[in-house]
């Protein structure tokens, strides 16, 4: 909504600017400091082509246009080199309302006509889901969202682990030993048990090795006994981690493991011979990179005539660019696959793909306890449903201390707790560690999901108690500072998207939203809705409308819920 201000601010500089339109607009910008306007011009760049000084220049436009009679512009200042412009409170009025009469008011067409292809979450088969898959699955589904808000076509693929020597093992251990197990109510528990014995034996007899490695190659024959058993796995796990996709509402598009891209490596290695960059290397056969790149060669099949994983990952870019017809390809992967990835991208490069520069590995920190502990089923690794499970656990006992006669009461604690662990993880920069402090996480306080959440429920509040209808939208009054501040707040929202999207950070969002709540809160406290004008009523429940809306819109696209009280 800022880019039709910003469109027309551009058509009215143009002229005394001597630059194009499209030019200026790409150089307005919104001021740090509120009390500096809504929209700033640095004039650096422009006095430099025409040779002026940046300071004079903005001085003699400033008296240009305060002498201007124009309808949008309340008032120009210059402040050093920026032309700082502040609007008119009808014009942003007019302009909020124009477009929320809009259902896809927040929708940007930059991506129209491109698809992209986004790998997110990809847990390993045969294992619960842990919180290290948990930043992966929270980050990617937001960052898809945020490729829908700018029109791109989304294939969302799970790209699980279901391959590898591993899996001999597995079925080694499942017909030795699986009787003994209970695969019926819960199949996961029981394969990770078998898991871990089968290591702990094989540590005593490292002979089990050696049949792991027998039926992981009986698997890669094609043995139908060791296949319908890795099928049964897979179906296990599958169904799992269905089961927690749906508490998270986490969407897929489909399902493609490491297995699909069997067939598909012979490929990958004729056209690397054809290029010639494939080379022997104490009997492996791997892609060396100029030293410019400096990066260890590329290891494409082991000595033993196996594949590796990065052999499959160059089979999957280019199933994803040739036949998913992929414009970007993103991979929501941990920041320890940083080498890995540089060399998969590097070696698309060398095959001289230029879609290859489209390729981007999204890297994500850590997670961090604030007591450096959290309760765990497996006495090491955290799994991803004990931390949903406590932070339910947590809310629970918050919504029975504040609300407890709270209609649909578990769901909403459901909505809750979920989303305070979805806003933890995505109002932190994502290449940044991200500290679990339960406290504050599950707080309606303070920089948390459960306050956005319960300043979108608060306006829902206020909104039942005048029916819930606004009508017609009557123009704004913006009487005070507050106003002020909160309607230029929500007309930033469809900007922050396409920034958030831009630069794969949905802390973009979620660090708006909480500014956007802080901006209601300041109006709330300040502004009365009862007991006023009619007119001025209208008006601020117009804006605790507006707010409702794009708060609920903003959470929905971090994909949390709204919940209607709390």
């Amino acid at each position: 909504m800022i880019s039709k201000a910003k469109r027309d601010l551009s058509k009215l500089l143009s002229i005394e600017c001597q630059a194009d339109a499209s030019e200026i607009f790409e150089f307005l910008e919104i001021p740090k400091l509120y009390e500096h306007g809504h929209l700033a011009l640095p004039l650096f760049i422009l006095s430099k082509k025409l040779k002026k000084n940046p300071i004079q220049w903005c001085q003699e436009l400033a008296e240009i246009f305060s002498k201007k009679s124009l309808d949008f512009i309340f008032q120009v200042k210059p402040v050093g080199g920026f032309l700082n412009f502040t609007l008119t409170a009808k014009y942003l009025s007019d302009l909020l309302f124009t477009e929320l009469q809009n259902s896809n008011y927040y929708r940007s067409k930059k991506g129209s006509g491109q698809t992209i292809v986004i790998d997110y979450s990809s847990p390993n088969v045969a294992k619960p889901m842990h919180i290290g898959h948990m930043r992966a699955t929270i980050v990617g589904q937001a960052i898809r969202n945020l490729a829908e808000t700018q029109s791109y076509n989304v294939i969302g693929v799970n790209h699980i682990g279901d391959w590898g020597t591993q899996f001999g093992k597995l079925c080694w251990a499942y017909m030795q030993w699986g009787q003994e197990y209970d695969f019926t109510f819960n199949p996961m528990d029981s394969l990770l048990k078998l898991y871990v014995r089968f290591h702990e034996e094989a540590e005593k007899n490292p002979q089990l090795e050696i049949e792991g490695a027998a039926l992981f190659k009986r698997l890669e024959e094609g043995d139908s006994k060791i296949i319908s058993i890795w099928k049964m796995i897979i179906d296990y796990s599958m169904f799992d981690f269905n089961r927690l996709y749906k508490m998270m509402n986490i969407n897929h598009d489909i399902v493609l493991g490491e297995s699909f891209y069997n067939d598909k490596m012979n490929d990958v290695i004729a056209r690397l011979e054809n290029h010639k960059i494939l080379q022997n290397s104490e009997g492996a056969q791997v892609v060396f990179f100029d030293e410019k790149d400096n990066m260890p060669p590329c290891l494409i099949k082991k000595s033993d005539g196996a594949s590796i994983y990065a052999t499959r990952d160059l089979a999957a870019a280019i199933y994803r660019r040739e036949v998913q017809k992929a414009d970007q390809i993103l991979y929501v992967v941990g920041v320890e696959q940083i080498l890995h990835f540089k060399q998969v991208f590097g070696v698309l490069k060398k095959l001289g793909y230029e879609w290859a520069q489209q390729c981007h590995h999204i890297v994500f920190g850590r997670y961090r306890f604030k007591d450096g502990k959290m309760s765990s089923r497996s006495g090491k690794v955290i799994f991803m449903e004990d931390v949903l499970n406590q932070a339910v656990e947590l809310v629970g006992r918050m919504v029975e201390e504040k609300n407890p006669e709270l209609e649909n009461k578990n769901a909403i604690i459901q909505q809750i707790a979920v989303g305070a662990v979805f806003f933890n993880d995505l109002m932190t920069d994502r290449v940044k560690d991200v500290e679990f402090d339960w406290d504050r996480i599950v707080s309606t306080e303070g920089d948390s999901g459960p306050y956005v959440q319960y300043t979108a429920v608060r306006c829902k509040s206020i909104l039942r108690k005048h029916n819930g209808v606004i009508v017609n939208m009557p123009p704004l009054l913006m009487q005070t500072l507050e106003e002020q501040k909160l309607i230029f707040s929500l007309l930033r929202f469809p900007e922050v998207l396409e920034a958030a999207f831009r630069q794969f950070k949905p802390n973009i969002l979620a660090q708006y939203l909480l500014e956007l709540c802080a901006h209601f809160s300041q109006f709330y406290h300040h502004c009365r809705i009862m007991g006023v004008e009619v007119e001025v009523q209208n008006s601020r429940l117009c804006l605790v409308a507006a707010t409702e809306k794009i708060l609920g819109q903003g959470l929905k696209i971090l994909n949390i819920e709204s919940p209607e009280a709390m």
